[in-house]
């Protein structure tokens, strides 16, 4: 998709681009923890991605008594990265933030961020720690605090990315048309702008909790194993784009139509053979072994199972491929492998996991499991005994 950018305007500090899609339920919240900012002077893009709820009369109520905010309506739904695309032609101010119509930033996110990237001049882009919540927006006791992105590694097992949390995302407008927006690496979209963005200056993830961040299985590459999937394998393309890109390489494409193909394929390798064409031998022994654990360590946080292909398919590439890593990757790699084994476990999903996991980190879950359940017993005997009225 080609972005017609209009030209910079510095009449305001900040453009805020929220893509919307039957958000009824929480958009007005989210827009208001805009409106209060401590900084005021900001232009809000509501682009409405053909929503069928009443997300779009709602947004535009509050547009009638707020003239900072704007509602742009696409005609259909045609998904996040085209939406996103066409709120940044909208965008004219010297900074961008991104916000999500089902998030709450604090009133003083805009204010921290502008004053880290007004002070940092080799900065481009920021995010921010957040506290989690669930779709009732009530606080779940853990927070989002990421790495900074300069430990990024686009050699690692899963690549290791220079990764903001994208709905708490401010950026150099300059910054954003030099890369030319979003790439339809679907369900990763972020990601592959992230690798770019990195290339034209630094990237901070500052420690201040600046806003709330809304888990739930409605989330894109959460609602089902099979987003999952397409996202660990576009995550990892992304990281083989970045390597070409910097060693002066013709870059990879990402076709808007190869969504339909994903959609389609209901295998791992499936989805690898849709690609595999692109690639060099070199890359696709990379990307086969990436997306394996890759697909691992999103079914570890994410509401849902890998089931019985994908548990033969990481079993299999990483029984092939152990001595490809170094010594610390192989123990991230099976420090992650027990992490979704123990969910499994209690899911009770024990005919996958024997599948998934060697002896010997089968034994190390079930231990784990063992002594998880030893304590919680503990615990609980632990209370009982305290209520116990004293003789």
């Amino acid at each position: 998709m080609r972005i017609d950018f209009v030209p910079s305007d510095t009449a305001c500090r900040v453009d805020v681009l929220i893509p919307v899609y039957n958000a009824a339920n929480t958009v007005r919240a989210s827009l208001r923890s805009i409106q209060e900012q401590t900084v005021s002077d900001v232009r809000i893009l509501v682009i409405d991605d053909g929503s069928t709820d009443a997300t779009a009369a709602i947004v535009s109520e509050i547009s009638l008594e707020d003239p900072r905010l704007e509602l742009i309506r696409k005609p259909f739904n045609s998904g996040i990265v085209d939406t996103l695309n066409v709120g940044f032609g909208y965008c004219r101010s010297p900074y961008i933030a991104r916000h999500d119509a089902d998030d709450v930033a604090y009133p003083n996110r805009f204010e921290v961020q502008l004053r880290y990237l007004e002070t940092h001049a080799d900065c481009v882009a920021v995010g921010a720690a957040t506290r989690l919540i669930d779709a009732a927006g009530r606080h779940q006791g853990g927070y989002s605090r990421l790495p900074q992105p300069d430990i990024a590694d686009p050699h690692w097992f899963p690549s290791r990315e220079p990764y903001i949390l994208h709905p708490f995302l401010m950026i150099r407008r300059d910054a954003l048309v030099a890369v030319g927006g979003y790439r339809h690496a679907f369900h990763a979209e972020d990601t592959d702008l992230y690798w770019r963005v990195q290339e034209r200056g630094g990237m901070c993830n500052l420690p201040d909790l600046l806003g709330e961040y809304r888990i739930h299985a409605g989330s894109i590459s959460g609602t089902s194993i099979q987003n999952g999937r397409i996202s660990a394998l576009n995550s990892q393309l992304s990281a083989i784009s970045a390597v070409r890109r910097r060693s002066g390489l013709p870059d990879l494409v990402f076709p808007p139509e190869r969504l339909a193909a994903y959609r389609q394929t209901d295998t791992t390798t499936g989805l690898l053979q849709l690609v595999m064409g692109d690639l060099t031998p070199e890359e696709r022994a990379y990307l086969e072994l990436a997306v394996a654990v890759k697909i691992v360590e999103g079914a570890i946080y994410r509401p849902y199972y890998l089931d019985e292909e994908d548990c033969r398919f990481v079993r299999r590439t990483l029984t092939a491929n152990w001595y490809r890593f170094c010594r610390e990757n192989t123990e991230e790699v099976r420090e992650k492998l027990v992490s979704v084994g123990t969910k499994m476990v209690y899911g009770r999903r024990l005919r996958e996991v024997a599948m998934l996991l060697p002896p010997t980190l089968l034994a190390r879950t079930l231990g784990q499991v063992a002594r998880f359940s030893l304590e919680a017993r503990l615990r609980r005997w632990m209370r009982r005994l305290r209520s116990r009225p004293a003789i």
